[in-house]
């Protein structure tokens, strides 16, 4: 699209004009629900629960996200007046449950939208598993229910975050080229590291060291993270020194070099350098992402799933992306909570969907073993030559033993649960 169009399109959706392409794009993203909703018997939901559940481990074992006990995580449980049972990994509080029953109990599964209007969309976990159960139904991923590109393979990166070190200061570009050698021996081809150090030109030397390791196929990302830096916010003329210093080393995007509010900086950037700008995981509702829009703020934009308002709305940020001929490659997590995010980046034809791990020199499937045996044993994330399967299991994806859920529930909330809310 030339500047020229960008203009109209800008002018046209300050004037209210509609968009072209996006009533295409929504009626896509509705039919499959739609249908489904006609063809299918009224599914009423029963009950919506939270509990944890406690597989004993043997041997070392990662933690979990949140550094609570190894093989211990919260179940969200979503069952129908059909017998359908939903399930997440997100977690959930007793709090959110007990404000979620009265509003979902006796309603319609598939009415989402509605649902939504009336609290749902402070809920994310209850949502998802509300997918999981619909899936169920349909006898479908939710990849295909959410009326996208539904791709069988998922491309993917790995975010590695080393913690403790107040900016990586104390982390080698050395070490963090060993960590990409070992994400590429596991059959990975893109890896994202935080720019946080005082000194960008330490992190412009990281990814230079990277990438003359790895090889030209392999592609490298830094984040920024906004205001969220130990160093603060940069100045304009520091992101674009970054920025132009980051492509001179073949860095492939820079992520949310300013602050999340501004709106028109990250795309004063894109005209000045020839490096990706991304952005958009602080981004609460649309309304941000249509700013974003009428700025031409990002090329890539990157709906973070509990801060957006979970997965329907996040998939309408995707809508809006298609319509402007822009990317999405949604914010990351590890674990069996990234089953949903990964069906999303499927309907969404993401660019990538991003892997959050946390525990260097871990991979991405050393989160879930301590919870095989509620998989049947089965690892739910199959990785290779950079993309990730998309699991066909109806629902969320995960082969899920409700018999062993059932063994290993514990009494009390002490797992994974929701994280803290973005600041208003």
């Amino acid at each position: 699209m030339t500047d020229l169009d960008r203009r109209a399109l800008i002018a046209a959706v300050s004037s209210g004009a509609a968009v072209p392409g996006l009533a295409e794009a929504q009626s896509r993203m509705m039919a499959p629900l739609r249908k489904l909703t006609r063809e299918a018997p009224n599914v009423v939901i029963k009950s919506v629960t939270t509990f944890d559940v406690n597989v004993p481990q043997t041997g070392a074992v990662p933690p979990t996200r949140t550094g609570g006990p190894p093989g211990r995580i919260n179940v969200t449980c979503v069952e129908t007046d059909a017998g359908v049972k939903g399930y997440s990994f997100l977690g959930s509080t007793a709090r959110q449950v007990t404000a979620a029953q009265p509003v979902l109990v006796g309603g319609s599964l598939f009415h989402i939208e509605s649902h939504l209007k009336k609290g749902l969309i402070k809920w994310g976990g209850i949502e998802e598993a509300m997918w999981d159960a619909i899936g169920k139904i349909a006898g479908q991923p939710v990849s295909r229910i959410l009326g996208g590109a539904s791709l069988p393979a998922q491309p993917v990166y790995l975010t590695y975050v080393w913690p403790g070190t107040n900016g990586q200061e104390t982390i080698t570009p050395r070490l963090q080229v060993e960590q990409a050698r070992i994400a590429k021996a596991a059959g990975f081809n893109a890896m994202k590291i935080q720019i946080f150090r005082r000194d960008y030109n330490v992190d412009v030397e990281a990814v230079g060291e990277i990438l003359a390791a790895c090889g030209p196929d392999f592609r490298v990302m830094v984040d920024r993270t906004a205001d969220r830096s130990p160093g603060g916010l940069w100045t304009y003329d520091q992101a674009l020194m970054a920025a132009r210093a980051l492509q001179k080393a073949g860095c492939f995007w820079l992520e949310e070099p300013l602050a999340r509010d501004d709106y028109e900086g990250p795309a004063r950037l894109r005209r000045e350098s020839s490096i990706i700008i991304t952005g958009g995981e602080g981004y609460q509702g649309l309304e941000p992402y249509r700013q974003c829009l009428l700025h031409q703020t990002y090329e890539v934009l990157q709906p973070e799933l509990r801060v957006v308002a979970g997965i329907w709305t996040a998939r309408k940020v995707g809508v809006l992306a298609e319509a402007w001929e822009l990317k999405t490659a949604p914010h990351g997590i590890s674990g069996l909570a990234w089953a949903g995010r990964l069906q999303l980046a499927a309907a969404m034809g993401s660019i990538y969907q991003e892997i959050a791990v946390l525990s260097p020199p871990w991979l991405p499937e050393d989160y879930c073993k301590a919870f095989l045996p509620l998989l049947h044993g089965e690892q739910p994330f199959k990785f290779a030559d950079g993309d990730c399967v998309v699991p066909q299991h109806p629902g969320l994806g995960l082969n899920i033993d409700e018999a062993a859920l059932a063994h290993y529930r514990v009494e009390g909330l002490l797992g994974i649960g929701p994280p803290a809310p973005p600041p208003p």
